[in-house]
């Protein structure tokens, strides 16, 4: 152990030495490292952040559900021309659904709107009704963080209740106690009986789900918004635009999904006016994706650093010739190839540990400011940590064993000569 230290640490003083002695070419040698391995990390964490992002709001969905969209338009001669081939979505589907989907478990339809008019004013987004069955509770996730989700009997008879989404909470009564008081919805009054946990946001549409915030939204009966709410626009819209179905744990989701495609191919007539989420398949794809993107993003880690490898390359080759004579006094009192090769292969090591260090601090930083500043989720994860600054290592110890190899192959009379 202590002949090992004795062999080592000479080397290392004189390698530190010689990189605090050329401070400003050490550092330029280092930006490469720096850069490369800022880039990557801010990379990662971006890319990480955008796909859990994703993975959370897929895994929200539940992937025991299925999930029919109506795609809804509000130019009437897109309209009349799809109505001519079909009916669009209907309680009929929903019927047809019930009776011919095996493995059911729970169903529910929805009716969904934007309101024209709130009271309270919205200080924010104008929260989005959603007619829904008390099915919904479990088949969309909900957690009930106060008071309590409408009964069967309240949707039986189109009761004026509701309840409000995190968001559409704070936008109409901001931080106050909003259950057992009123929200005005078009012209129609509704008691607010219980107020939902967040959910998992997606920033764009997800394979057919439009991008919605699921947390602005005041959840009412079906049968309510039906027949209680006006919408403006019921004249060109489906009779239902959407329907969650959630099948039991022994089912077979791919089967099930088959089995609801064909109902609507057949109601619908082949018209492609609604859009079928299977969120399990969305899963299984999002999850290839995922290493997909983590390998091209290794193969992205390697150029951007290998950038950096050969300026430690090039400088490195420029300090063997600048310090032939060095190496020849060194190999003319007694120094091995392997001791010049250490201290050459050690210079290089340090300037890629140290350009490492920095670049994680640097990507770590530009990281949380770009999540700051443009609003965009980032992960800094301790693979992505141990991936950038592993490559830059790896590539450093690389770019010095040909320099150093070149050093110890330096004849040492002719080194003590160079001029």
């Amino acid at each position: 152990m202590t002949t090992s230290a004795n062999a080592w640490l000479p080397d290392l003083y004189r390698s530190v030495e010689n990189l605090l002695l050329h401070k400003l070419r050490s550092l330029l040698t280092m930006l490469g490292m720096i850069f490369g391995v800022a880039a990557v990390l801010s990379m990662l964490s971006i890319g990480a952040g955008a796909q859990q992002q994703v993975m959370a709001f897929i895994e929200d969905l539940g992937v025991r559900n299925l999930i029919v969209e109506a795609k809804e338009t509000t130019d009437r001669q897109v309209w009349a021309k799809v109505r001519q081939q079909s009916p669009g979505l209907s309680f009929r589907d929903v019927r047809a659904m019930q009776a011919s989907v095996a493995g059911l478990e729970v169903l529910s339809p929805r009716k969904r709107f934007t309101p024209t008019r709130l009271v309270p004013k919205s200080q924010g987004d104008t929260p989005t009704v959603y007619g829904v069955d008390p099915n919904y509770l479990s088949i969309g996730g909900l957690h009930v963080i106060g008071g309590r989700f409408f009964t069967t009997e309240e949707a039986a008879h189109a009761d004026a209740v509701c309840v409000l989404g995190e968001a559409a909470r704070l936008n109409l009564f901001g931080v106050d106690d909003p259950i057992g008081r009123y929200v005005k919805v078009n012209e129609q009054w509704f008691r607010a009986i219980g107020l939902a946990g967040p959910q998992a946001v997606a920033q764009g549409d997800v394979a057919g789900v439009p991008a919605q915030d699921r947390n602005n939204v005041i959840y009412v009966p079906t049968a309510s918004a039906v027949l209680r709410l006006e919408d403006n626009n019921s004249s060109i819209r489906d009779e239902i635009d959407g329907v969650y179905i959630r099948v039991r744990p022994d089912a077979d989701v791919t089967a099930a999904a088959a089995t609801v495609r064909g109902i609507l191919t057949a109601s619908h007539r082949g018209a492609d006016d609604y859009a079928l989420v299977v969120p399990a398949e969305l899963l299984a794809e999002q999850q290839r994706t995922k290493r997909i993107f983590d390998i091209v993003m290794v193969a992205l880690a390697s150029i951007s650093l290998l950038v950096g490898g050969i300026g430690i390359m090039n400088i490195m080759l420029a300090s063997v010739l600048e310090r032939t004579r060095e190496i020849g006094v060194r190999r003319a009192v007694g120094a091995r190839r392997t001791d010049i090769v250490r201290q050459f292969v050690m210079e290089t090591t340090l300037i890629a540990v140290a350009g490492g260090t920095v670049g994680l601090i640097v990507g770590a930083s530009l990281s949380r400011a770009i999540a700051s500043f443009a609003g965009w989720s980032t992960i800094i994860s301790s693979g992505s940590l141990l991936l950038a600054f592993s490559v830059s290592v790896l590539i450093g110890l690389v770019s010095g064993v040909y320099p150093a190899m070149k050093a110890a192959r330096l004849d040492p009379v002719e080194a003590l000569h160079y001029e």
